[in-house]
């Protein structure tokens, strides 16, 4: 998973063509800690998709322009677009992330 550090590299970043899946996180967050142990295989799994974590404690302003409530939480852009959005209450999970993933990607 790649890290995005600014403002500007989120914006290129979700133009592409292809869905990029996005997981936004903090450090200090204990449910971001616990995705952290099962969210490997599921990388593995979609591989075919390019994965980027954003850090909401360090890029300022994301969070809240995406309607990012909890963290973590997964989000799936195209061309620019917020195709969909899994809240953290519902990240909680390997088949919860695994579900949302089949119902929005396939």
């Amino acid at each position: 998973m790649k890290a995005i550090k600014t403002k500007e590299e989120f914006y290129e970043v979700i133009s592409s063509d292809k869905p990029v899946i996005v997981k936004f996180f903090a450090d200090w967050c204990p449910d971001c800690k616990r995705m952290d142990m099962f969210i490997g295989d599921i990388l593995e799994e979609y591989n075919q998709y390019e994965w980027y974590e954003v850090n909401s404690d360090e890029v300022e302003g994301l969070a809240q322009e995406h309607e990012v409530m909890g963290i973590p939480s997964l989000l799936i852009f195209q061309n620019g677009e917020k195709l969909a959005h899994q809240h953290s209450a519902f990240t909680k999970s390997p088949e919860e992330v695994t579900e949302f993933l089949q119902q929005q990607l396939g």
